[in-house]
């Protein structure tokens, strides 16, 4: 069993292939704990060498957050609700960052190649995005039911909201909030964080992405700990700096997946 990449060079030191043993998923590996620090730094490679195409998709996701909090700023309810929500779709969002690191690969980029490439994908990588707009629809009722029932404070702008949570003068709101978003989000990470580059990448359907994504976080729980955490650091980074973080931060996190995904999956030539 060799423990060779995609593009033939050898795998870093803490990489190990641990699932190989069946013919139609592709062998899985077990990497380093630290390797997601490698996968930003690699990350920002590809963002400074995309030029202004990675900056366009920064450009999107910050003005989107802008958007949400300037539309329903007298809503807290919403607003928290739809801003957990976008980030729940937040992978499929940034399909186009995966393609330019693809491209990049084979020193090709570009805006419109990153917007044009993925015809043919369009069926898988749809029913992704239905199963991910259901649990952001779902998730949208759970967030105002838990308003409903367990926040019993005016809500007059964001801002005094924010106030009140970081007050804790209603911690069984903000336990109950956190506890059913951290469901949702976990349910969305393990089934995205590497099935939308695999599909990308080698046109796999939905489903089997989907349980390959969830088989290869069970492998590596550490590291996707690891990951998972600095995902939500940079994204609460981007929002303390009023989306304005967001025009780098998202694309590093974009690229930074795709990397990711190449680490984690292997290819069917590892087998020989």
């Amino acid at each position: 069993m060799s423990n060779q990449t995609r593009d033939g060079d050898s795998a870093p030191p803490d990489i190990k292939t641990v699932i190989d043993n069946e013919a139609v998923f592709p062998p899985l590996r077990r990497v380093g704990i630290l390797r997601p620090f490698v996968w930003l730094k690699m990350g920002w490679q590809d963002f400074r060498a995309s030029g202004g195409a990675s900056l366009f998709y920064g450009v999107c996701f910050a003005a989107m957050g802008l958007v949400l909090k300037l539309v329903l700023n007298n809503a807290p309810e919403y607003l928290s609700a739809l801003t957990c929500g976008f980030l729940l779709v937040g992978p499929l969002l940034a399909l186009g960052l995966y393609d330019i690191s693809r491209r990049l690969e084979n020193v090709r980029s570009g805006l419109l190649g990153s917007v044009f490439s993925m015809r043919g994908r369009w069926s898988n990588i749809g029913v992704l995005a239905l199963v991910l707009a259901v649990i952001m629809m779902v998730w949208a009722r759970a967030s105002l039911v838990i308003f409903a029932l367990f926040y019993n404070k005016g809500m007059p702008t964001m801002h005094g909201f924010l106030a009140q949570l970081f007050s804790l003068d209603n911690l069984e709101f903000l336990a109950v909030y956190l506890c059913i978003g951290f469901i949702f989000a976990s349910l969305v990470f393990a089934i995205s964080w590497v099935s939308i580059p695999l599909m990308l990448d080698r046109d796999t359907d939905a489903i089997t992405s989907m349980i390959i994504s969830c088989v290869a976080l069970f492998v590596n729980v550490p590291v996707t700990m690891v990951w998972a955490t600095l995902i939500i650091g940079s994204v609460v980074l981007g929002f303390m700096t009023w989306n304005v973080g967001f025009l780098i931060i998202m694309p590093i996190i974009g690229h930074a997946t795709w990397h990711a995904y190449k680490e984690v999956i292997g290819h069917a030539d590892d087998r020989q």
